[in-house]
């Protein structure tokens, strides 16, 4: 007696693993089709503010950077290493609770 495993389904024939019938998928997203044959996903308010924050114009205020180089410049910011180690402690303090 021989034993053999059933055939496999291309992908492309069959349905596809983690689908289902009704239109959602394993994840719990609805998948809506438009007319012109594309998926749309519909993102939580989460999802969307998320998104929003990978927005590299929002990484580095500009500015603010140009307003400390010229304070810096001018010797009108005066850097206070106490203050700083001060700081760095907190941190360390707050990270090992």
């Amino acid at each position: 007696m021989k034993i053999s495993s059933p055939p496999v389904k291309s992908p492309a024939t069959g349905n596809v693993a983690g689908t289902r019938a009704d239109g959602v998928n394993g994840a719990g997203v609805s998948n809506s089709t438009s007319a012109a044959g594309k998926s749309a996903v519909d993102l939580s308010p989460a999802a969307r503010h998320l998104a929003n924050l990978q927005d590299a114009d929002n990484d580095i205020n500009v500015a603010r950077v140009q307003e400390i180089r010229d304070a810096l410049a001018s010797g009108q910011l005066k850097i206070d290493p106490s203050r700083i180690a001060d700081g760095l402690l907190a941190s360390v303090r707050d990270l090992l609770k």
